[in-house]
């Protein structure tokens, strides 16, 4: 009777902790499972590298998949080469953005980790993000750059340009074939006519420059003459003074000489006191009516030193302009901060060293539709020319809007259009997007702007780049593109930003 009452017990008591332990066994099955499944990922093999069955050409950009950890560069027509990548690690995360190569170092060692090597280094921030080659473990284990495979990189290298497009994005993503009225289309004949008028206006500014030049040395000269005038004639006058003196005090020893032989004495002293007098008021005269031309003469070589710089200026501008219409044209349409910005390579080395200098000359206020709603961040492409002048493709890696609605929002200023339009070549590009530029942006880089809605660790713990350089007033003698180098090129703020009812943060400017 125990015994069956004992059985009976057991039963009831399995009976009532079935269920619950059938969820715990399926939970840590579950557990084990994720668990063994992560694990896997992690260890998994790295895709291959591939190549495309066809003769590539110039890479004309590249979109990192951090989701996929693979890179794929693109030339005019479609993928050329992939490899597989490794981003940055929880806590020191590859920026999600839009960037572009800045530096290249075949042979870099890092400055901010240990002198590590980081061959075939390909730049896109000057605080330390870049593309280089590295080992891969097959999954995110970087401080925050793109490593890829050792010969991949090298084999990379020479290929590409500095202002090539790279895009990192926190999914895979690929161009793709697009149409808009908005896009820019070039004019044939102003195509064809843009590298003579950038070599005659090129010559024209030298011709003014060389022109200023002499102007301005003699307004030097002129200037220095004219200077002198004033001393000069405050002796003539000192002479003068003391020539009449010696005049009065000879006639006042005249009044008082007594006989006759005194009188021959001052009447003697009398006469070359007055020859001197005489003399030292008509050096005064001629000083003072010389005087007058010499002033008018060096106001005239100022004015017309005035002149000529002006006319240097203008014309140093219309060549720089002219030259830079045979370069892609890149422009940034910002939601947080209602402007578009112009951004084109000059290809003079920066004066501080690393990298080349970007035009930065053209920054305006832009309409955008309904301002407060998301519009995502699109990257339209002139991959090649076609018949109708151009041939697009966009890249989208943040789609509050898509990318037909994101033009469609976006009225450019017609006058900025008849100004970059005519003479856009291929590898020009439109970047739409929610963010500002990061502060990364500055002469020597072309757009840098990263996604604040996706992780950004290894960018926020790098130290920012330097302080812009001040421009220079003679732009032509350091080169012609002093006047590029301004300051504050609008970083990326901190804000609390809302989409689809979430919010994220945005790091504070100053974080990096």
């Amino acid at each position: 009777m125990a015994n069956r009452l004992t059985t009976a017990q057991s039963t009831l008591a399995m009976r009532r902790w079935r269920p619950a332990g059938l969820v715990a066994i399926a939970a840590m099955a579950a557990l084990t499972a994720l668990t063994t499944d992560a694990a896997a990922a992690k260890q998994a093999r790295p895709a291959p590298e591939a190549v495309a069955p066809r003769t590539a050409g110039e890479p004309i950009m590249a979109i990192v998949s951090i989701k996929g950890q693979q890179v794929t560069f693109y030339d005019a027509d479609g993928w050329i080469l992939r490899a597989p990548v490794s981003t940055g690690t929880t806590g020191r995360e590859t920026p999600a953005g839009v960037f572009a190569v800045i530096e290249k170092d075949k042979d870099h060692h890092s400055t901010m980790y240990d002198d590590a090597w980081m061959p075939n280094m390909q730049r896109i921030t000057w605080n330390g993000i870049a593309l280089h080659g590295g080992p891969l473990p097959g999954y995110a284990a970087s401080h925050g750059c793109v490593r890829m495979p050792y010969g991949f990189a090298e084999n990379l290298f020479d290929k590409t340009n500095i202002g090539m497009r790279v895009i990192i994005s926190p999914n895979d993503a690929a161009p793709v074939d697009f149409s808009h009225p908005a896009l820019f289309v070039p004019k044939k004949e102003a195509i064809a006519a843009a590298p003579a008028r950038a070599e005659t206006l090129s010559r024209e500014a030298e011709e003014a420059t060389r022109a200023a030049d002499e102007t301005k040395k003699a307004a030097a000269t002129t200037a220095r003459e004219a200077a002198s005038l004033p001393a000069s004639l405050r002796n003539l006058e000192r002479l003068k003074k003391s020539a009449d003196a010696e005049l009065a005090y000879a006639e006042k020893v005249l009044a008082a000489a007594k006989t006759d032989q005194a009188k021959a004495r001052a009447e003697e002293l009398k006469q070359k006191a007055a020859t001197k007098a005489a003399d030292a008021a008509t050096q005064l005269d001629t000083a003072k009516t010389n005087a007058q031309p010499k002033r008018d003469a060096a106001a005239a070589a100022k004015d017309a030193a005035k002149a000529a710089a002006t006319r240097k200026t203008d014309a140093v501008k219309a060549a720089t302009e002219a030259r830079l219409a045979l370069e892609p044209v890149s422009v940034y349409i910002s939601r947080a901060t209602q402007k578009l910005y112009v951004r084109r390579n000059t290809h003079k080395p920066a004066p501080d060293g690393g990298g080349e200098v970007f035009d930065t000359s053209i920054e305006v206020p832009v309409t955008i539709r309904n301002p407060d709603r998301p519009i995502g961040t699109h990257v339209f492409t002139a991959m090649a020319k076609s018949d109708a002048g151009l041939r697009w493709t966009v890249v989208s890696i943040d789609n509050a809007d898509d990318a037909k609605d994101a033009l469609d929002r976006v009225t450019i200023p017609q006058d900025l259009l008849d100004r970059i339009a005519p003479t856009a070549v291929p590898r020009s590009s439109i970047i739409i997007s929610d963010e500002p530029l990061s502060s990364e942006t500055n002469y020597r880089t072309e757009f840098v702007a990263v996604l604040n809605n996706q992780p950004q660790g290894g960018f926020i713990t790098r130290r920012p780049t330097a302080p812009d350089l001040v421009a220079s007033d003679d732009s032509w003698d350091n080169g012609g593109f002093g006047f590029f180098f301004q300051r504050n090129p609008n970083p990326q703020p901190g804000n609390l930003r809302r989409r689809g009812g979430g919010q994220y943060w945005q790091p504070q400017q100053g974080w990096w």
